[in-house]
Parts: structure tokens; C-alpha cells; sequence
């Protein structure tokens, strides 16, 4: 007998969500079935029993597939079955590995799985807004120890309201579009981009959604109490040894706190941090320096190097590198510093480095997106690379992962807002990190913004980022927040805010908060922080270069469009392609044409001026409508007893009667000397009503001598008659 349970969530606008447990998957530890309107996923979870040996950290995988039979279509490829996982699944699964990460106990070390599946979709509601609430119930309804739950919403900005999960439709009307996620107390993790919006706009949006997710929690509370599964499994995941720690401790303390306070480089500061610990083990016999014990030395000495670091700022002031809390470090960088790409720059910030290219490309070059509900081509690319020599490690580079792909739609959403609309070229920007101590998407947006600009795209405006950190204790009653944050600020800190935009607002952020009770106050500091240090930084960009180019490299393709008639999109084309490939062969252009809302859209690519203008000249005299007593140079297509027909516009065939060749009567057309091939100068004298023939006249633009001499004879009266 099966006894499900359902919890109904109520938006407030008439739309609910379901959340249902006890029917499907109940081998699972925990499995949740969510429903709005026709969209349905089922979410599972399942953890180990126990830790594996030796590991010390939260082995959590989140992993979220859309089946394509949830939209009624068949995949691609040849298999017609799901592949890889897309671009859109990743970044939905790391916004919810994101949040779910710091609720679980730091000493559980167990690994997790959780699994969100779409079965079905209607293709208005988006999916992704609703996965961290799936999730986090699934764990809600399990004994496996967590401190949530937790909820994740999209919120919206459509014509200045706010709304919360709005559909496909709606969403393309938003000017802010962010995603945020959160316990019934407080902010876990917020991303998404906007369209220059303010600080406080912001934080308006975030207060807004938290109002729902609170909601959404209790409803998860409610499952909680119901099943008994608020007291969760017990565990023990670590051997701990007091007595190292506390000796530790006390004999690296002043010393780890002298060097953190010593204002050293990366890679001096980290070699006298490793000096310190070898020293420490060497004191040891080789019977006491097992192996379990050289694991608990690197645990208690990460205790120990944390709480140093912190206490350096906290109490003095002091970061790693010698900065002040506000300080950025130092900047430079440089434009065309590349020449083969159509635009290129190198951006700096203290041991972070980023070069980018940009590459200008016709329609040809756009990416195809066929994920399960997007179906769609992106004229707008962005790709970022991480490899392990922009931080020293000795290792195999190997092909993209997830954290790339997460950096690079960052930094994608915080240019897309100033690409110029309608542009004609596709444009790909590649950043690949050179260096790396901070935020290296960050490093992404800045030379990606004067990789444009030398490039000569006409963007907007210039948009420079910045990564925040936070340092707290006590529920934020003593804090200091971080400006360009280090690597290791990010890692032994509470919090990583990442920012961009331009001089008039945000254009994307993404925020994780690693502990509990960060008040809006908080966060609104650290917002104004951020918007001096961007600043700052977009100052230093602007030395580099002031605006875009006014022209492209020479060396990048020429575009111009021109729009026909759709009517005339198939004459263009022509059979099988025939004209449209004829007319890229003679000219040596790329040539593309489509169908946008009831016009014809057509992109002529070239590396030189002339031969677009040869293109665009054949192209307009496809679409043109010929016109009674204009005059055109035709081609004599054949001869016949009684006159040629020429070719005066291309595919238009008229006939030029034996009598219109010339004034002196001719008993064949081949006294005129004409014959197939020949170029000649007709003029378009009559379109026959009934069969839509034309009739043209060769005669009437030649010389004849009668008119010539009475023209001589009677001077201007008969120039004017003849004009009449």
C-alpha cells in the first residue's frame, strides 16, 4: 500500500508547486517528486554509509539531466539517445552544489549523490529555478545529516516588478535575472545578470526572493516533522588526536601569524607556510610520522593557518599580501597584444593574469543550441581556460570541466548586456588564464572588455569586475570585507562575491556564502565596496584604451547586410542553391540569407570593400522590379528570326524585336552583329498587362541621323519637344 506524502507551495499568484514523496524511488534514501503546472522531476539521494579512507573533505556530486521525451522530441545524433551533458545541465548543477555544499556538517565526509531528473515540460515554466528545491527535499525526507533545507528561486524584474519563477515568455522582457538560494534564515548563493541595475536594486531583488524560499522551507520542515526525519544518522567520519592539535597549535601559531602578516608573494609566503610544517614533522621519529598522523598534522595546521590569516585582518587589518582591506593590487595591461586575432588584450591584477582574443565571424560560425527546451543559435561566445601552469602544478592538461564552463558563463553574462544590438558579426571571446591568485573570471571580463574594444566592436559601454571576501565571526557582529580577493582569502574566508558592470550599474554577479547569519547589512557594504573597486579597476582599463576602435583590423572580415523582400528569397537562392553559390564563386564572398519576421535578412562576408560591393550590386539586381523606361545592360541569352532575347536583370528574360534592334530596317538580327553572349545597353519599353512579357529597345538609346539634324537645325525648341 503506498501513503504518499504532498506538500502543497503556494506562489501567491494563483501557481502552485507539489512536492510529493513515498510513491517512486523508495530504495532510494531520499526521493522527492515535484510538479508545477506540466513540469515534473523527480529527485533523488543517496549517501554512503560511511567515509572512504583518508578523505577529508564533503565528496558531494549534483548531477541534473533533462530527458527529451519531457518536451515530446527525439535527440540528436545518431544513437538518438541522451549524450553528454550539456552546457545548460552544468551550470544548473553547480548552482546547486553551490548552495547544498555548506549546509552539510564539516566532519561529514561521506560521499553524496544527488540526482534531478526532468520527466516532463511544457515548455513555460524554466526548469532550473525549480532543482534546488527538489534537492533539498530529497534530503529533507532523508536521515542523512544536513543542516537545511533550502530553496532556490529565479526572480525577475519585468516593466519594474518583481516575479518569482517567471516563464520562458515573461523572462524575456526582465531586466534582472537572478537566481538565489537560501535557508529559511539566510542567503546562500545568489547569480545572475542584469541590465545595469543599482546596489540597492539588488539587494531589493534578493529580499524579495528570500521571501518565497522561506515558504518553500517550511513546507520542507513540515515533511521533516512528518516522516521523523529531522533527527538524522549518526556518524563518524574523523579520528581526531587533541593532544596533536592543541601541540600544533601552540608551536606553529606565532609563527604561521608572523608570516601571514609578512605581506609575502604566492609563492614565498607559501613556501615558508611549508617550511614550518616540514619542520615540524622532522621533530617527530619515523615511528611516530605514520600516515594517519601526517594527515592530522595537515588538518590541525590548516586549523591552525586559517584562524591566523583571520585574525590578522580581523584584529589588525592585515591581509596575506600586506593590503588593506580596500586595497586592489596593482594593475596593468596592454591591447593588440596578439596580432593574428581580430582583436586581443592582456589584463593583470597582481598574480592573476587573463589574455583574451576575440575572433569576428559570419553566420556560418554561430552555435547551434539543442538542448531539450532551448533551440536556439548564440552569436555571442564566450570560452574560458584554466590550466594547471597558472598555478605551478605540475599536471596533465585535459579537457573542459565544469568549473570552466561555470568562470566562463560568468564572465558571458557580464559583457552580453553591451554587445551592440543586431551586430552583424558572430564574436567569440577566448580567455585563457595565464596566471591565477583571485578571481580569474573576473580577470576574464576585464580583458575581455579591451580584447572587444581593440577589436573594434562598438560596445556599450566598458565593463570591469571585482571578487569580494568576507571575513567574520560571531554572526557578523565583528567583520571586515575584502576587496580583490587572493585565493586563499577565498578559501580560508566566509564568502565570495563576485560583481561586474559598468559606470551605471551591475551587469552580473554571483555570490556563495559559506557560513550563517550574514545580515543585508552586510551585504549592502560589501556591494559598495565592490562598486568603488570595479571602478577603480575600470579607471585602469580606460588608460589602456579610452573607447572601441573606429574601425576593425584590417585583417578581419567585412559584413554588410541588406534587406530583400521575402518574396525574393528564393530567386537569391535560386535551384538548388544555383545562383546564390554562382554569385560567391565570381565574387569570392560568403553569402547567407534567412527569413526573419516576414523579411529577408541578408549577411555578404568578405576580406576586401569591392567584392561585397560586387555581391550586394547582383543581389540587388535579383530583388529589383524592373520598371518601364529604365535602361540596363542585358546579356543576349539567343537569337531567334525575329529579334534576341536578353537577359536584363537576372532571371528576367525580355524580348528585343528584330525592329527595336536599330533605326535602318534589318532583314536578320545577325546584320546587327549580335550573337549569344554579348553585353549590350536595352532600355525596358513596354510590360505586357495580360502575360507579364517584356519588351525592350535597343534603337531608341542609338544615335539616328534625322533626329541629329534637325536637333543642328532647330536648336533648343526641338531638344525640348524631344524631352516632352
Amino acid at each position: 500500500m503506498i501513503n504518499p506524502i504532498v506538500k502543497t507551495i503556494d506562489l501567491g499568484d494563483g501557481r502552485t508547486i507539489t512536492l510529493e514523496t513515498g510513491k517512486l524511488a523508495k530504495q532510494a534514501d531520499g526521493a522527492v517528486e515535484l510538479r508545477m503546472n506540466n513540469t515534473m522531476m523527480l529527485a533523488t539521494v543517496c549517501a554512503a554509509k560511511d567515509a572512504n579512507p583518508g578523505v577529508d573533505f564533503m565528496p558531494l556530486q549534483v548531477e541534473y539531466k533533462e530527458k527529451y521525451s519531457a518536451f515530446g522530441r527525439f535527440p540528436g545524433g545518431f544513437t538518438r539517445r541522451e549524450g553528454r551533458v550539456s552546457d545548460y545541465e552544468i551550470l544548473t548543477c553547480r548552482l546547486v552544489d553551490r548552495a547544498l555544499r555548506p549546509l552539510f556538517p564539516d566532519d561529514y565526509h561521506a560521499e553524496v549523490f544527488v540526482n534531478v531528473i526532468l520527466y516532463s515540460s511544457d515548455g513555460e515554466d524554466i526548469p532550473d529555478a525549480l532543482v534546488g528545491l527538489a534537492a533539498s527535499a530529497a534530503l529533507a525526507v532523508s536521515t542523512i545529516p544536513f543542516n537545511g533545507p533550502l530553496a532556490e528561486v529565479r526572480v525577475a524584474r519585468i516593466n519594474g516588478q518583481f516575479k518569482i519563477n517567471p516563464t520562458f515568455d515573461e523572462l524575456e522582457k526582465a531586466d534582472m535575472d537572478i537566481m538565489v538560494g537560501a535557508t529559511i534564515d539566510n542567503i546562500m548563493m545568489v547569480e545572475g545578470e542584469m541590465k545595469e541595475v543599482s546596489e540597492a536594486e539588488l539587494l531589493d531583488a534578493i529580499k524579495f526572493a528570500h521571501e518565497t524560499i522561506k515558504v518553500m522551507c517550511q513546507a520542507q520542515i513540515e515533511f521533516m516533522e512528518e516522516l521523523g526525519t529531522t533527527v538524522k544518522r549518526e556518524y563518524s567520519h574523523e579520528v581526531n588526536d587533541e593532544t596533536l592539535r592543541e601541540d600544533i597549535k601552540a608551536k606553529l601559531y606565532d609563527k604561521v601569524y608572523a608570516i601571514a602578516k609578512s605581506g609575502q608573494g604566492k609563492k614565498e609566503r607559501s613556501e615558508a607556510f611549508e617550511a614550518i610544517v616540514e619542520e615540524y614533522k622532522a621533530q617527530l621519529t619515523e615511528e611516530e610520522l605514520t600516515e594517519e598522523k601526517i594527515t592530522l598534522i595537515s588538518r590541525y595546521y590548516h586549523e591552525v593557518e586559517k584562524e591566523a590569516m583571520r585574525r590578522c585582518i580581523l584584529d589588525e587589518g592585515i591581509r596575506l599580501d600586506g593590503r588593506k582591506t580596500t586595497d586592489i593590487r596593482p594593475i596593468w595591461s596592454a591591447v593588440d597584444y596578439v596580432p593574428g586575432p581580430h582583436g586581443s588584450a592582456i589584463f593583470t591584477r597582481g598574480e592573476t593574469q587573463a589574455l583574451a582574443t576575440v575572433t569576428l565571424g559570419t553566420k556560418l560560425d554561430e552555435k547551434i543550441i539543442d538542448d531539450v527546451l532551448n533551440n536556439e543559435k548564440e552569436r555571442f561566445l564566450l570560452h574560458y581556460n584554466f590550466p594547471p601552469f597558472a598555478t605551478g602544478e605540475a599536471r596533465p592538461q585535459r579537457g573542459v570541466g565544469r568549473r570552466e564552463i561555470g568562470h566562463g558563463n560568468l564572465a558571458h553574462r557580464a559583457l552580453k548586456p553591451v554587445i551592440p544590438e543586431n551586430y552583424p558579426y558572430v564574436i567569440r571571446i577566448v580567455s585563457d588564464i595565464l596566471e591565477s591568485n583571485g578571481s580569474s573570471s573576473m580577470a576574464t571580463v576585464c580583458s575581455g572588455t579591451l580584447a572587444l574594444m581593440d577589436a573594434g566592436v562598438q560596445i556599450k559601454k566598458p565593463v570591469s569586475g571585482i571578487a569580494m571576501g568576507l571575513i567574520s565571526e560571531n554572526k557578523g557582529a565583528k567583520y571586515a570585507v575584502l576587496s580583490d580577493i587572493l585565493g586563499d582569502e577565498d578559501h580560508l574566508g566566509d564568502m565570495d562575491f563576485k560583481v561586474t558592470g559598468t559606470r551605471d550599474g551591475i551587469t552580473a554577479t554571483q555570490m556563495d556564502i559559506k557560513v550563517d547569519g550574514l545580515s543585508y547589512e552586510i551585504l549592502e557594504n560589501a556591494l559598495a565596496q565592490a562598486k568603488e573597486g570595479r571602478e577603480h579597476i575600470l579607471n585602469k582599463l580606460l588608460e589602456t584604451i579610452s573607447e572601441p576602435r573606429e574601425d576593425l583590423k584590417p585583417h578581419a572580415p567585412r559584413i554588410e547586410v541588406i534587406i530583400i523582400a521575402k518574396d525574393f528569397i528564393g530567386a537569391v537562392i535560386g535551384p538548388g542553391g544555383k545562383i546564390i553559390q554562382g554569385m560567391q564563386e565570381e565574387t569570392g564572398t560568403t553569402i547567407t540569407i534567412e527569413e526573419i519576421e516576414g523579411i529577408g535578412r541578408v549577411e555578404i562576408a568578405a576580406n576586401d570593400k569591392n567584392s561585397i560591393d560586387a555581391a550586394i550590386a547582383k543581389i540587388k539586381a535579383i530583388v529589383a522590379v524592373p520598371e518601364i523606361g529604365e535602361v540596363y545592360q542585358g546579356k543576349v541569352r539567343s537569337i531567334m528570326p525575329y529579334g534576341a532575347f536578353v537577359e536584363f536583370l537576372p532571371g528576367k528574360d525580355g524580348l528585343l524585336h528584330i525592329s527595336e534592334i536599330d533605326w535602318k530596317r534589318l532583314e536578320t538580327v545577325e546584320e546587327a552583329g549580335l550573337k549569344e553572349g554579348d553585353t549590350i545597353e536595352v532600355k525596358l519599353i513596354d510590360i505586357e498587362s495580360k502575360t507579364g512579357k517584356f519588351k525592350l529597345s535597343r534603337k531608341v538609346l542609338l544615335p539616328h541621323a534625322e533626329r541629329e539634324e534637325r536637333y543642328r537645325t532647330e536648336g533648343n525648341g526641338f531638344k525640348a519637344r524631344k524631352r516632352e
